[in-house]
């Protein structure tokens, strides 16, 4: 176990016109989960790269276990990989494929035995040590592909998008195999992924990413409910945040075909404001009646999507689509004329020209642990 520290790092590719990665700051506890999370081309495995030493940090510091790292060859980092592709080597059997890289290190026999049986026992792969892996499923071989990594009892665990390649169930799974076998070992591990709902179920602490800048670097549930900018609200969150532009004049947000008054939090965070982002969830929206008239979203119904345990449906409000989460026994159907309304305290207010949330990040908010 390690804690691994960042600090100011950068990366600069040869000939491009910007940074990769920006001024990365994070210093892990011992044993944490870390998930780098956003959508393609943020960054997110370039930083894994470079703490593994595969790429070269052109700016600040990587520190594993109080040592720094600079030009420190992988081998020598004491990490293990465990990437996308399963990389097993077909030809050898499961036992030789966890073993190999032990024997490259000169490690005794009985000991390298010790430590494959041990790693195969944790993830229930024993009765499968002398298959190759063509006789092997998906699962079967990333379970194979983790156990390579745990024989080295490394500091740090990187994991790159290791589950991209399995069906739905199949990522579930193994995801909570994942999570408990994290809490097992307790190795400080950083995990990739552009999935959000896979970040959110593994991470203690998530950082998550945008063209190359970290814009949030706090706890699944922070994350969900203290988002820093409209980035983070709009990417965390399934569905999405839905944003409606907005004018605050005497404690009511207003714009086409909406009014929402405002508590008297938001109305000090908001003021008097010609321009901003409300955002709210779908899940937060209700159906209202006529009646709500002083707190309503009104528009006509879009799309319905009947979910089984709930329905969603997308309303055009003005000139924007909303997305709201009603109760499967609510009746709506495509072309229906609705009113939604929202919680006061659930309205999300954004800054029009930075973006940035106008309510503050309070760290104390209570997380839970990952499931």
């Amino acid at each position: 176990m390690a804690v691994v520290a960042l600090k100011n790092v950068g990366k600069q590719y040869p000939g491009a016109a910007g940074l990769a990665v920006e001024d990365f700051n994070l210093t892990t506890h011992d044993g944490e989960f870390i998930v780098l999370v956003g959508p393609s081309g943020c960054g997110k495995t370039t930083t894994m790269r470079m703490i593994a030493g595969l790429e070269e940090h052109t700016q600040g510091t990587i520190e594993i276990g109080g040592r720094d790292v600079t030009g420190v060859v992988p081998k020598d980092r004491d990490i293990a990989m465990v990437f996308q592709s399963y990389a097993l080597y077909p030809h050898m059997s499961v036992r030789d494929n966890m073993a190999f890289s032990l024997k490259l290190k000169k490690y005794a026999r009985a000991d390298i035995k010790q430590r494959v049986e041990e790693a195969a026992e944790v993830l229930g792969i024993t009765p499968l040590l002398d298959r190759k892996p063509r006789a092997l499923s998906g699962g079967q071989r990333q379970r194979v592909a983790l156990g390579r990594a745990i024989v080295r009892q490394p500091q740090v665990f990187l994991m790159d998008e290791p589950l991209s390649n399995l069906d739905a169930k199949l990522r579930v799974d193994m995801r909570a195999e994942i999570i408990k076998l994290h809490r097992k070992l307790g190795v400080t591990t950083f995990y990739v992924t552009h999935d959000q709902t896979e970040a959110m179920t593994m991470g203690q602490r998530i950082a998550v990413m945008k063209d190359g800048v970290v814009q949030q670097i706090d706890s699944p549930n922070n994350l969900y409910q203290q988002p820093a900018n409209v980035f983070v609200g709009g990417f965390i969150g399934t569905p999405a945040m839905n944003f409606l532009d907005a004018a605050v004049e005497n404690g009511t947000a207003t714009g086409s075909g909406f009014s929402l008054v405002l508590d008297a939090a938001r109305r000090d965070a908001a003021g008097t404001r010609e321009r901003l982002h409300v955002g709210i969830r779908p899940e937060h929206l209700h159906l209202a009646g006529n009646e709500a008239d002083g707190q309503s979203l009104r528009g006509e119904v879009e799309v319905v999507e009947p979910l089984g345990a709930l329905t969603m449906i997308q309303v055009r409000v003005g000139d924007t689509k909303v997305t709201a989460q009603i109760e499967p026994h609510q009746q709506v159907a495509m072309g229906d004329a609705v009113a939604l309304t929202c919680a006061a305290d659930k309205l999300y207010l954004f800054d029009a020209d930075s973006e940035d949330t106008l309510m503050g990040i309070d760290s104390g908010v209570a997380d839970q642990p990952a499931a």
